[in-house]
C-alpha cells in the first residue's frame, strides 16, 4: 500500500453544507444515521471549497441554551462554524497528514478534519481515530520491518565475531604447529638414526647367536665354528658397540627434550583454550599470560624481546579462554607493529579493587586520529585481506563484559601501551552469561 493510497482510505464521503444552511437543519442533519458517527460537519461555498466546520459540540451548546432552538435556529451556520477547521490535501503522505493534524489539533477532540484534492476542493472528511490507527499500523509495519532487520544484524554480528575468532584460531594454530614441527624434526630424526644405530646391533646379535648355537652343538666341526667367530668379530667391529654409548645417551637426552617440548605446547593450548574448565573460575591472570605467551611463541620469537614484570596477584572472577583471547590478540598486534625486532614488556600488578596487566611494546605507534578509532567495529590499518577490524572490538566487548575496562595510549615513533583493569568483584554481566 502506498502513503497516498494510505490517506485516501481515511476519506469518508460526507455530503458538504451550504452557508446559508440554517443551524437547526444542521443539527437536525447530524442526528441521522449517515452523520451520526462524525464530531462535525463541512460548510462549503458555491465553488465546492471548504469554508469551516460546524461541529456537534458547538451545536449542543447552542441547544441547551433555554429557548436555543427558537433563537439561533434560524440562523445560517456561518455565524457559528469554526472558518480555520483542519485540512488536509489527499497528495500528502500519510505521515505529512499526520504532523499537519497533530500540530494544529485542538484537545479534546471536537472536529475532524477535511480532505481536499490538488485544486483545493472539498472531497470528503476524516476521522482523527483513523488517522491514529493508520499511523498504529505503519508503525507496527516498520516494527516488524526493524525487527527483522535487528534480526539479520546479530546474525550478521554473531557471523563476523565467529569469523574473527576462527581468523584467530587460524593464526594461533599455525603458530602452534610451527612450533611443534622443531621438536618432531628433530625427534623424527633421531628415530630415524636410532634405527640406523640398531642394524649393525642387531646382525652382531645374530652372529653371536649362530656363535653359541654352534658352540653347544656337538656336531659343529672346526670350519663351522671358525666361520662363526670370523662373522661374529666382524659384526662386533661393525657394530662398535662401546662407542655407541655415548650417541645412545645424547639422542635420548635430545629426543626426550624434544617430547617435554611438544608436552609444554600441548598444555599451554589446553590451557589457553579452558576446555576442561568452567567458563568462568577464579584465576591467576598470570597464567594467563604464560599460557597467552606459549601460544604466541611463534609469532613473537623473531620480532620482539619479551619481557615479563609480573606481580603477585589476586585470584579473581572471569571466563579464562575469553581473557586469553584478549591477550593473544594483543600480544599478536604488539608484533605486527614491529618494522625490526623490538621489545615487548608485560607488566601485572594489583590493589584493593582490581587486577591489572600492561602490555607495551616499542613499535610504530599510532598518531591520535587512528588511536581513537581502534575499538570501533571493522577499523583496521591493515591492508585489506590482512585483518577484519574485530580483534580490538571484540577485545573491548569481552572486558567490558567482565566489568572491567581496557585503555590504550600510544605515539608514532615510541610504541603502544595497552592498560587492562579486572575488577576482583564477580562481574553481573559475567554471572548471567557464565
Amino acid at each position: 500500500m502506498t502513503a497516498q493510497s494510505a490517506l485516501s482510505r481515511l476519506l469518508m464521503p460526507v455530503a458538504a453544507l451550504p452557508a446559508e444552511m440554517n443551524i437547526a437543519d444542521v443539527a437536525d442533519r447530524l442526528l441521522t444515521a449517515e452523520c451520526r458517527a462524525f464530531l462535525s460537519l463541512p460548510v462549503v461555498d458555491d465553488a465546492g471549497r471548504p469554508l469551516g466546520l460546524i461541529s456537534r459540540y458547538t451545536l449542543q451548546d447552542i441547544f441547551m441554551l433555554r429557548f436555543g432552538r427558537d433563537l439561533h435556529g434560524r440562523k445560517p451556520v456561518s455565524e457559528v462554524m469554526n472558518p480555520a477547521p483542519l485540512v488536509v490535501n489527499l497528495a500528502m503522505n500519510l505521515e505529512e497528514a499526520a504532523q499537519q493534524v497533530t500540530s494544529q489539533l485542538s484537545y479534546p477532540i471536537t472536529e475532524d478534519f477535511i480532505l481536499v484534492d490538488g485544486q483545493g476542493l472539498y472531497q470528503g472528511l476524516g476521522t482523527v481515530l483513523d488517522l491514529l490507527k493508520a499511523m498504529e499500523q505503519r508503525v507496527a509495519q516498520r516494527n516488524a520491518v526493524l525487527r527483522k532487520t535487528l534480526v539479520d544484524l546479530k546474525e550478521s554480528q554473531t557471523q563476523l565475531v565467529q569469523a574473527e575468532k576462527m581468523a584467530s584460531l587460524g593464526q594461533m594454530v599455525a603458530g602452534v604447529a610451527h612450533e611443534l614441527n622443531t621438536p618432531l624434526g628433530y625427534v623424527k630424526n633421531n628415530v630415524q638414526l636410532l634405527r640406523e644405530l640398531q642394524a649393525p646391533l642387531l646382525e652382531l646379535a645374530e652372529a653371536q647367536t649362530r656363535l653359541i648355537d654352534c658352540l653347544n652343538d656337538p656336531a659343529c666341526d672346526e670350519e663351522r665354528l671358525a666361520l662363526a667367530l670370523d662373522e661374529a668379530a666382524r659384526n662386533r667391529e661393525l657394530a662398535a658397540p662401546e662407542l655407541l654409548a655415548d650417541d645412545f645417551e645424547q639422542l635420548f637426552a635430545d629426543t626426550l627434550y624434544g617430547l617435554e617440548q611438544i608436552g609444554e605446547l600441548v598444555v599451554g593450548l589446553k590451557d589457553f583454550a579452558r576446555l576442561d574448565r568452567a567458563m568462568s573460575e577464579d584465576i591467576d591472570l598470570n597464567d594467563c599470560i604464560r599460557s597467552s605467551l606459549v601460544i604466541a611463541r611463534n609469532n613473537l620469537k623473531d620480532k620482539a624481546e619479551v619481557v615479563c614484570q609480573l606481580g603477585e596477584l589476586p585470584r579473581i572472577p572471569c571466563a579464562p579462554s575469553q581473557i586469553n583471547q584478549v591477550l593473544l590478540n594483543l600480544l599478536t598486534n604488539a608484533a605486527q607493529a614491529m618494522d625490526g625486532c623490538g621489545r615487548i614488556l608485560i607488566k601485572s600488578w594489583a590493589d584493593d579493587a582490581a587486577a591489572y596487566v600492561s602490555v607495551q611494546d616499542t613499535g610504530k605507534g599510532m598518531p591520535p586520529e587512528v588511536l581513537k578509532k581502534i575499538f570501533d567495529p571493522f577499523f583496521t590499518t591493515k591492508p585489506v585481506g590482512q585483518g577484519t577490524g574485530l580483534g580490538l572490538s571484540i577485545s573491548f566487548k569481552i572486558i567490558q563484559d567482565h566489568g572491567g575496562s581496557i585503555r590504550a595510549a600510544s605515539q608514532p615513533g615510541r610504541g603502544t601501551r595497552f592498560l587492562i583493569r579486572l575488577p576482583r568483584a564477580h562481574a553481573p554481566l559475567l554471572q548471567e552469561t557464565a
